[in-house]
């Protein structure tokens, strides 16, 4: 099949070339002339199995670029993939403002309006794959389109730096529907692409929603996780790996085992902000609690605390300095939006500890692990866990996964296991 992408980011781009490797023909387009591209991108990001460069695959790709009259014409299919952000102030990295909005849909609606002014000789899907709140769809895109373009709502189930991954693996895929036949094309791409994998089909404002409940679902089990390690902390012979584990064979009641350990509050270009976005719908529609904001400032007063364990060992331990070690969101990547870490080193500010920030994925930061100091880990990356660290350092560990073996000349603090 002949499919368009309109956007080429982080999301977009990752996708594209997963799509080009099912062996359909891609023709790409986006606004920033860099990102139209076989060049290696900056950012981290995972091939097809979740191992390896992505940059390796973007480079024997077969996709093509153009301008998107260029798409339209040499489409049957256009897939949407453009940002739909919030104000920085709404990442999840600072503390919460009182105040709610919705996503801006600045960007999307650009980019639509664009697509409508070209020159259509039949009827194309289009499929918006962009995070919004129900009701947009209708709202803010369908006024916009052209008689040719077909509206259908996709929104990937995806994450930053495991991109092609989970678009290749999805549990399934959900489609918005107000055209039948649009629609149909849209489930045949998919049983050409990923063969086998279910389609839940609802009408747009459903398939809206369902996108923002499955991200804000995500951040309620790891704000339950973080919770339990919590208790588990102060609580003497109590271990939070023992307890998650256990309740991760509920798979009956429980559904899965994902997402549910103790360790670093919720994080990425998506979560917080859709919780953030969702409690502004909760205060528009009037509901009795927003579950929401509850979640959001949940998160923030777990990661209160970790900065209270480690002011503990401040007190403890006069004379060491305060590191961050992993400031990345996610472990394996250099990206930083929304991460928890940077939150945790934000709340420090308050209390003026400056914490020094190093991350072995992330250029321009401290790569030297040097001198004996507080060690916090604030992203999993995998080689921290056989890291030898200076002799007579204290090192807080959340993800309960450095070698204690490896690091006899200092304290290793499992957070989280008090047996």
């Amino acid at each position: 099949m002949k499919v368009g992408i309109i956007g080429l980011g982080k999301l977009g781009l990752p996708c594209a070339v997963a799509i080009a490797m099912q062996g359909q023909n891609v023709m790409g387009y986006d606004l920033d002339p860099t990102r139209m591209s076989k060049a290696p991108q900056p950012y981290q990001e995972a091939g097809p199995d979740g191992t390896g460069d992505f940059n390796d695959y973007l480079s024997k790709s077969s996709i093509q670029f153009g301008d998107m009259q260029t798409v339209v014409d040499e489409s049957e299919i256009i897939f949407v993939a453009v940002q739909t952000p919030h104000n920085p102030k709404y990442e999840g990295i600072t503390r919460i403002p009182d105040e709610r909005v919705d996503f801006d849909y600045t960007y999307l609606k650009a980019a639509i309006k664009t697509l409508a002014s070209c020159k259509f000789e039949h009827d194309i899907p289009i499929v918006v794959i962009s995070t919004c709140l129900p009701g947009t769809m209708r709202r803010e895109i369908m006024p916009l389109l052209n008689e040719h373009m077909k509206l259908v709502y996709d929104p990937f189930f995806i994450a930053m730096g495991t991109t092609m991954r989970d678009f290749l693996n999805p549990e399934f895929i959900l489609l918005g529907i107000e055209d039948e036949e649009a629609a149909k094309t849209v489930r045949g791409f998919y049983s050409e692409t990923l063969p086998g994998v279910p389609i839940a089909q609802a009408s747009l404002e459903s398939a809206e929603l369902t996108k923002v409940c499955y991200n804000t679902y995500i951040s309620s089990k790891i704000a339950f996780a973080n919770t339990v390690m919590e208790i588990c902390h102060k609580t003497p012979g109590a271990n939070v790996d023992s307890v998650t584990e256990a309740l991760k064979l509920a798979t009956t009641r429980l559904i899965s085992p994902q997402y549910m350990s103790g360790g670093m509050g919720d994080g990425g270009g998506c979560h917080p902000r859709d919780n953030i976005a969702m409690s502004w719908l909760a205060r528009g529609l009037n509901l009795s609690y927003d579950l929401f904001d509850s979640l959001m400032k949940c998160r923030e007063e777990q990661t209160e605390w970790l900065a209270d364990l480690i002011d503990d060992q401040m007190i403890a331990h006069r004379d060491l300095r305060v590191i961050i070690l992993g400031y990345a969101f996610k472990p394996g990547t250099n990206l930083m939006v929304g991460s928890p870490a940077v939150l945790l080193k934000n709340l420090l500010d308050e209390r003026g500890i400056n914490a020094t920030v190093i991350d072995h994925h992330i250029a321009g930061y401290p790569q030297t692990v040097s001198h004996a100091g507080i060690y916090f880990i604030g992203c999993k990356h995998p080689e921290y866990a056989d890291m030898t660290f200076p002799r007579g350092s204290v090192i807080l560990d959340p993800h309960r996964y450095v070698s204690k073996e490896l690091n006899t000349g200092s304290e290793v603090i499992y957070i989280g296991c008090n047996s």
